[in-house]
């Protein structure tokens, strides 16, 4: 077989070198994009001119292969793995080689990316590489909305997030320290429909609306409750309105009443005074009239 592969390494102008380092690339990363860089330009390429033999290679160890000539990738998967879009084989038996397990913040980030690549699939809104462009607030809505999840506030745990989901090309980032801000865009890569099949997709949209019809159904009943809440209060304070109408009509009245009682006591006051005042004004006269007269009996006699 090294034979086999020296000679066509040969004819196609390469070395074992380059072969070599070829499949330890797709074996080390599970996956060749074109347009992620130049090196993967070039191990494209490369590929392109020695796909059978890869295939060959690789067959022997049960990977299959995943090549989109379209968008120009090519990914890797363990053997006995279930592929959205590929047939499966038979007798192929599952083993834990060249898998790597994903956290549950990746599943999650994963599945909305999934979700948000198919709502633009559907709107027409896919690029000529077959990248949908989503920005993180519209990311960060529909976890939300789907999954009653948020991304990490850590910036650390989040720039560690999204360096994962780009090692797996599966999104383009063009700046890693501007995740926070909630209006920077990122690419999704249609590498994502093979992630995430058509049947997991629909759960987690039936449960994405389930979750939403519930919450307005929630919001609903707050509103009934504060409408009612609000049609009771008026009444409340119309009685309480009407007992302080009455209660100050009562201090009215009291006062009113405290005012003429008052005006009469000081009009018997008032009459008293003046018929006191009239006493000691004839009182006065008397004597005056008195003084007078003696004054005048003393001075002519009588």
């Amino acid at each position: 077989m090294l034979q086999s592969i020296e000679k066509a390494l040969e004819k196609e102008g390469l070395s074992q070198r380059d072969f070599s380092e070829l499949l330890i690339r797709l074996l080390d990363y599970g996956v060749i994009c074109r347009d992620e860089s130049q090196i993967e330009q070039q191990l494209y390429d490369r590929y392109l001119r020695l796909e059978e033999l890869v295939a060959d290679y690789l067959t022997l160890l049960g990977i299959r292969i995943q090549h989109d000539r379209r968008f120009q990738f090519v990914r890797l998967y363990p053997p006995g793995s279930q592929v959205p879009g590929m047939a499966e084989e038979a007798q192929q038996p599952s083993t834990q080689a060249f898998r790597s397990r994903l956290n549950q913040n990746e599943v999650a980030l994963i599945l909305v990316l999934r979700a948000q690549y198919d709502k633009a699939l559907r709107e027409g809104m896919v690029d000529e590489q077959g990248c949908v462009m989503v920005s993180l607030e519209a990311l960060s809505i529909a976890m939300k909305n789907l999954l009653k999840r948020t991304l990490p506030e850590n910036l650390t745990d989040r720039k560690n997030l999204f360096r994962r989901l780009k090692q797996l090309r599966l999104v383009q980032i063009t700046n890693e320290d501007n995740l926070t801000d909630g209006d920077m865009w990122l690419r999704i890569r249609p590498m994502i429909m093979s992630y995430v099949s058509d049947e997991v997709l629909s759960e987690l949209m039936e449960s994405g609306q389930e979750g939403e019809a519930a919450a307005a159904e929630d919001t609903a009943a707050d509103n009934d409750n504060a409408e009612d809440t609000a049609a009771e209060t008026p009444a409340t304070d119309t009685a309480d309105e009407t007992s302080a109408t009455e209660s100050a009509a009562a201090d009215d009245a009291g006062q009113a009443a405290d005012e003429d009682s008052g005006a009469e006591a000081g009009s018997e006051d008032s009459a008293a005074e003046d018929a006191g005042a009239a006493a000691d004004n004839d009182e006065d006269n008397e004597a005056t009239d008195t003084e007078v007269k003696t004054q005048a009996t003393s001075l002519f006699g009588e």
